[in-house]
């Protein structure tokens, strides 16, 4: 294969932190530590990393795209130099058989429309990936802790739905470019390096436009309103971000789509409260119930349990029923539920309940205060 424009440019060795001597194990092994670390799934926000990964693996990872690699990169700018008859004994540029670096900008000039694009910048030809879409979702406490299967409406650039993304008009079709033949890039022959260059007629495609649909005149893409079925597994909390893949712009010159990613946005429960997979509750009792013991009935997602109160339990103590929280996956176990006491004091007494309670004060001797010092 022609070799590209990023091989002078990147160190993929450095990427994927492995020296260039690293055998084909072990640039194995490291891509797919490297994989799993930042995979966007596991790891939002880092998809350019990823992509430089993926790179640098699938040139690496390839016995003939490496060796190549290597001897382009032995020959080209990220070598240090052209001495010694890279560009046939003369040097670049200059003639003096060194390369400066002052002279980057120079080559990059020269050479960039072979590698697609200038050094000095501009948008690369060809396909490109569309861009990713964000947008919320409002659930309910209850659809959350199930998992729920709904829509949501985004506007964004989308295939157009005349022309299904051809760019042509109905009834006619693409035809070949008549520059590169269909192949959709042009070859430059430059004696030690067969370089590619995307082709500017059709900008990677291979095809032309001569009839554009009136709808997208000819791009093949509408900016309107669509509707994006999501499917939120069980248990998703308030501010996860969920990623659908390829849902979100349509791409430019036949270039795959971005991706949707759906923020969850939960609503508050009555009566449950809820950290990570576990429900809390918190349950009034009285200060007799409290010293002297009572068992308790209270609600779950499911059917009521009964919950057992020692004597002389304090305000403030939980109890843990098991399984009783948010449910579990396949991979996943349920929460439990968290129920905290909570002793109620009455802010007014009838007289009946005064004098019951001056009784046991005078029979009862206050809890001790030493720890305070005082």
């Amino acid at each position: 294969m022609a070799p590209q424009r990023e091989w002078f440019e990147k160190d993929y060795y450095k990427t994927l932190g492995v020296a260039s001597s690293a055998t084909a194990k072990e640039i194995t092994s490291a891509y797919r530590k490297l994989a799993k670390k930042h995979h966007p799934d596991t790891n939002p926000g880092s998809d350019e990393t990823f992509k430089e990964i993926s790179a640098a693996y699938d040139v690496l990872g390839d016995a003939d795209k490496r060796k190549e690699y290597d001897e382009v990169r032995t020959m080209g700018p990220a070598s240090g130099g052209f001495g010694g008859g890279g560009f046939g004994g003369g040097g670049f540029p200059g003639g003096g058989g060194g390369y400066r670096t002052e002279d980057v900008g120079d080559f990059g000039d020269l050479f960039g429309g072979l590698f697609g694009r200038g050094r000095r910048g501009g948008q690369q030809a060809g396909p490109q990936r569309g861009g990713d879409v964000e947008t919320e979702l409002h659930l309910t406490f209850e659809d959350a802790v199930t998992g729920v299967t709904t829509s949501v409406n985004v506007t964004t650039d989308a295939r157009c739905h005349t022309c299904t993304g051809s760019g042509s008009a109905p009834g006619t079709r693409p035809d070949s470019c008549p520059r590169c033949g269909g192949t959709g890039s042009l070859q430059d022959n430059q004696g030690l390096f067969s370089l590619s260059q995307i082709c500017p007629q059709c900008s990677g495609r291979g095809t032309v436009v001569t009839h554009p649909c009136p709808t997208c005149s000819g791009s093949g893409i509408e900016h309107r309103n669509r509707s994006v079925k999501v499917r939120l597994p069980p248990g998703v909390e308030d501010g996860q971000r969920i990623r659908v893949k390829g849902r979100g712009a349509a791409g430019k010159g036949g270039g795959p789509a971005g991706d949707l990613y759906v923020i969850a946005r939960v609503g508050r429960h009555s009566v449950f409260g809820r950290k990570g997979r576990n429900l809390t509750l918190v349950v009034p009792v009285g200060f007799a119930e409290a010293a002297l013991g009572t068992t308790l009935t209270v609600p779950t997602l499911d059917d009521p349990v009964t919950l057992r109160v020692a004597p002389g339990t304090p305000s403030g103590r939980t109890f843990r029923v098991k399984g009783r929280g948010i449910p579990g996956g396949k991979k996943t176990a349920a929460g439990d539920l968290l129920v905290t006491v909570e002793v109620a004091v009455p802010e007014e007494l009838t007289e009946e309940q005064r004098e019951a309670v001056e009784a046991l004060a005078r029979v009862m001797d206050p809890p001790s205060r030493s720890a305070l010092g005082v």
